[in-house]
């Protein structure tokens, strides 16, 4: 990461943390970008006192957010959350996301279609006309039906690879103890074609394609500023 990515992550972690309010119980995502907002959050909450509770989307969220001090909760406990927070990998003029590069895309789904407001953090860097061209689509699969659901991948334009891990042998494995298959297209003219036939594919748990949920974008500048973003209208 450079460090001007750094300071932009920083100044939208610092942003978000300013929007939320004692009270909130919010939604907590994964990634280098959210942990920003972690940190800020944590601050106020040691500085401040602010009184919230979050359901992280992920074991990793989960961890960072106890280090800092956010009281954790369940959907199981608290369904209804005021406001989620998180990354994305690339986020087109209508506010369709890719998410998925921490393989914890479908918590962060779960956790973002709970939340009253869904602000997204990114640099400018994320921000594209088209989604697909740069990054992958992550889709999570059930091990045993890895090559059938390649096959619709290809059949959609993709050209697909099982995410192997870094600094292990195998595969990448999900919270949920799935595997998750990149698959890179040359652009997804249409988010909703891929969405319904990759929903409908047995073996399919869930994908990083998020449509129509984000309600905020902010964007970190170089200089340390933010663009806010409201979703656009259709």
């Amino acid at each position: 990461m450079s460090d001007l990515q750094a300071a932009a992550k920083k100044a939208v972690g610092e942003h978000v943390a300013s929007m939320i309010s004692s009270g909130m119980t919010l939604g907590i995502g994964t990634g280098s970008t959210a942990a920003k907002a972690v940190e800020a959050l944590g601050r106020r909450i040691q500085q401040e006192g602010l009184q919230v509770q979050g359901v992280a989307t992920s074991f990793a969220a989960e961890r960072l957010a106890r280090q800092h001090g956010v009281s954790l909760t369940t959907l199981d406990e608290s369904p209804d959350l005021d406001l989620a927070f998180d990354g994305a990998d690339e986020v087109d003029p209508y506010f369709t996301l890719i998410k998925g590069r921490g393989a914890a895309q479908t918590r962060e789904k779960i956790v973002a279609a709970r939340a009253k407001q869904f602000v997204v953090l990114v640099d400018e860097s994320k921000m594209v006309d088209e989604l697909g061209h740069r990054m992958p689509l992550p889709v999570e699969v059930v091990p045993m039906a890895v090559t059938p659901v390649m096959h619709v991948l290809r059949s959609l334009g993709a050209a697909p690879e099982i995410r192997m891990g870094m600094k292990k042998d195998g595969p990448v494995v999900s919270d949920q103890g799935m595997w998750v298959v990149d698959a890179m297209f040359d652009g997804i003219t249409n988010p909703d074609h891929v969405n319904d036939v990759l929903l409908k594919t047995p073996g399919v748990v869930d994908h990083g394609l998020f449509i129509g949920m984000a309600t905020q974008v902010l964007v970190g500048g170089a200089d340390g500023g933010v663009q806010v973003l409201d979703k656009p209208r259709v």
